[in-house]
């Protein structure tokens, strides 16, 4: 009976947030970043936006976005399967792609490379042509090193997003820098962290989360959001486990969407 009436809740709070902001458009954005490279976006917009996300899948990055919208792969990826709930709470979506000169490798090896800043800074500034703000940047589980990198890169002065949100962050990682490794103290826009309690994927545990609040030290703004329960499905690292928040998409959304907002 509390998941019908937790359901019906959620289906009247979705069609207020659709009527509010309308129908939501879809169509496929090149802009062109690097000499010779484009980079392509996913794009959804409401009538009238109040904000844009940026969204930065995990895995190797690498989404296949076809010209038709179609997704061919991580399309269960936590916020690219979200991304229609990021929109019916008013906001421009991006979902990024690889560069078209990273097709083949995707972004392995390159979340940390300026190349990968000068494309992500190219969509920021898209977005600011189009006269959406504020433009956020959102990560989730290896997107984080791609989000978090980018805003120790930019500031707003510099072309950076107006604020980042960190979905089930790498806090260790043999292979890549993981996110508590990087230079946190660079960041000075507001920062929300949105982490699993029960994430059982060893590159995320919820234990080393206090080390990576302590390091947002130059933050305005900054807060941890947690969540327990949902649907643990398959690989603890994979995204319809506690990783992916399933079964909570629309709780972490609305919770993503309010601290936006927040002034």
């Amino acid at each position: 009976m509390k998941r019908i009436f937790a359901f019906l809740i959620g289906a009247m709070l979705l069609g207020f947030w659709q009527d509010a902001f309308g129908q939501v458009s879809e169509r496929v954005v090149d802009i062109p970043t690097r000499p010779g490279v484009t980079q392509r976006f996913l794009l959804l917009t409401p009538e009238k936006p109040k904000a844009a996300v940026i969204l930065l899948a995990g895995g190797d990055g690498g989404l296949g976005i076809s010209q038709n919208g179609s997704i061919r792969s991580l399309s269960n990826n936590f916020l690219v399967r979200s991304r229609q709930l990021f929109a019916d709470r008013g906001m421009s979506v991006a979902v990024v792609d690889a560069p078209s000169d990273r097709q083949k490798m995707a972004l392995k090896g390159f979340r940390q490379k300026p190349e990968h800043v000068a494309d992500i800074k190219a969509v920021i500034a898209w977005f600011r042509d189009q006269n959406i703000l504020p433009v956020w940047i959102v990560g989730s589980s290896m997107g984080t090193q791609s989000a978090a990198f980018i805003a120790t890169e930019l500031s707003v002065k510099q072309g950076g997003p107006d604020g980042l949100v960190l979905t089930s962050t790498i806090l260790l990682d043999n292979k890549e820098r993981a996110v508590p490794e990087m230079p946190l103290g660079k960041i000075t826009m507001p920062v929300l962290v949105v982490h699993h309690e029960q994430d059982g994927c060893k590159h995320c545990p919820f234990s080393a989360i206090p080390g990576l609040m302590k390091k947002l030290a130059s933050a305005p703004r900054k807060e941890l959001v947690a969540f327990r329960g949902g649907e643990n499905r398959g690989d603890p690292c994979n995204a319809l486990a506690y990783h992916g928040f399933n079964g909570l998409e629309s709780e972490v959304v609305g919770k993503i969407a309010d601290w936006i907002y927040a002034k």
